[in-house]
């Protein structure tokens, strides 16, 4: 039996599912093999609050049509809780928080026997404090616990047919201000207008930092030569987003660069 005849068994075996949806790769194949597992007894969830870009809410729905799921906005106020605002190193943890008790509490008032989330196993190898929040609520992670890798994710669900099989990771907009900068409605909406600003630009990989005045760009080093192609109108819509400054990082793209300033001791909590 190989992982995907695996994790359909699994997802049977639960009789009704609620997954925690986000049109990213990994919950998208989880919703997808849930709806085709359990029908109707399986419904996408997906957190609605100003961390969340309104593009990505679009193409999330959109995606949930193409796979034929019911699929129901969960708005979530974490965005109004001081430790979350305050943004320490644990701020996931307080945003998970605030989410996975929405969405449990929907879900139990429904009948649904567990919330699943499309954590991998590859998750487990960064500092994810969230990860916490979703022990505590009993979250189920069925990619995790069949030992599911991005890459094995990948491919099932290009083989299954979902669109955005190739979709570079994503992360909510708080992750892209430095820990200790407070986070507010407007810096989220402003990072939003701006990532969507390259993304129109023809950019896929990437991230915008936010620094105050400065946004200090992440791509993927293939997309440099576009990038100082285009210098000017990236510099233009970024001034427009709000920045003053505008600038290249000659690393590129990491995912959770922001981590780096981390001390091993909060990186092994």
């Amino acid at each position: 039996m190989d992982k995907y005849d695996r994790l359909q068994t699994l997802i049977r075996s639960l009789g009704s599912a609620a997954v925690a949806y986000s049109g990213g790769v990994d919950s998208t194949l989880l919703l997808k093999v849930a709806y085709d597992c359990l029908g109707e007894k399986a419904v996408g969830l997906i957190a609605v609050s100003p961390s969340l870009p309104p593009y990505e809410l679009a193409e999330a729905e959109e995606i949930a049509r193409h796979i034929g799921a019911r699929l129901e906005r969960i708005a979530t106020r974490e965005a109004e809780d001081p430790r979350y605002r305050a943004n320490p190193a644990n701020r996931c943890y307080f945003c998970k928080t605030h989410v996975y008790q929405e969405l449990i509490e929907y879900a139990r008032a429904r009948g649904f026997a567990a919330l699943l989330d499309g954590a991998n196993a590859d998750d487990l190898g960064d500092y994810r404090p969230g990860r916490q929040a979703a022990r505590e609520y009993k979250v189920h992670s069925p990619l995790q616990e069949l030992g599911f890798h991005k890459e094995e994710v990948r491919q099932l669900a290009k083989r299954l047919g979902l669109p955005n099989w190739d979709k570079p990771a994503a992360a909510c907009l708080s992750s892209r201000v430095p820990y200790g900068t407070a986070i507010t409605p407007r810096i989220l909406s402003q990072i939003g207008r701006a990532e969507l600003a390259l993304r129109r630009l023809g950019f896929r990989q990437l991230r915008v930092r936010h620094h105050g005045e400065v946004a200090r760009l992440e791509l993927d080093p293939q997309d440099f030569p576009a990038a100082l192609e285009k210098r000017e109108a990236i510099v233009s819509a970024l001034r427009e987003a709000g920045y003053t400054f505008v600038a290249l990082d000659l690393a590129g793209f990491r995912s959770g660069s922001l981590n780096t300033v981390l001390s091993d001791e909060v990186l092994v909590q």
